[in-house]
């Protein structure tokens, strides 16, 4: 058993233990977007920043695993600052009318903008292209690229529990985007419509 101070509070967990278990065994949420237990633990999102006496950058909890003795604060104003800029960040990255969005008021993104308080963003919108956005409207699965944040939740799903590859990221730097494997449209795709990659997707 590993032995640590959350916000304070003692708190004892298995060895192994993540930060993000060990706030949850303690009553404390972290909020996260990307996360998915042991299916999409990148730390992509980087919404679940955490600060940690003695280590000069913030790190991810979803990922790290707890040390004896470990120090953690999971709401300093360096820590809330932090998420609200990656929250920004992403926000500037996905198509921001919410209220004619079919998720609008069951969307993770949405919920966690809205309790960090980030109602207007600094950041200018940077969205995909009319040709990105090209969707086969025929398919019974419909996808609107604009909207993506790139939590890679549906590529994970899709490969280590359906087992399909349907998803994968194409281009690089700034311009990295979730698309169809293999350069190939959804029509071209093993995928079966199962469902999986709109159930888990956060937004």
């Amino acid at each position: 058993m590993v032995n640590l101070h959350i916000n304070g509070t003692p708190v004892t967990v298995p060895e192994g233990a993540t930060i993000l278990e060990a706030a949850a065994a303690a009553g404390i949420q972290i909020p996260h977007l990307c996360y998915l237990k042991e299916i999409n633990e990148i730390g992509a999102c980087r919404i679940c920043c955490v600060q940690v006496e003695g280590e000069k950058n913030l790190i991810t909890s979803c990922n790290n695993v707890v040390r004896e003795g470990m120090q953690v604060y999971t709401n300093t104003p360096r820590v809330r600052l932090a998420r609200r800029t990656n929250l920004a960040l992403i926000l500037s990255q996905h198509n921001c009318k919410c209220a004619l969005c079919v998720r609008n008021g069951n969307c993770q993104l949405q919920q966690l903008a809205n309790d960090a308080g980030v109602l207007e963003n600094p950041f200018p919108e940077d969205l995909p292209s009319e040709k990105q956005c090209q969707w086969d409207q025929h398919f019974p699965l419909y996808r609107d690229t604009a909207k993506c944040i790139k939590c890679m939740r549906c590529i994970q799903i899709c490969d280590k529990v359906q087992g399909l590859n349907v998803w994968d990221l194409a281009a690089t730097g700034g311009r990295t985007r979730v698309d169809v494997s293999h350069n190939r449209v959804i029509s071209e795709a093993d995928c079966s419509a199962c469902g999986q990659c709109i159930t888990h997707c956060p937004v």
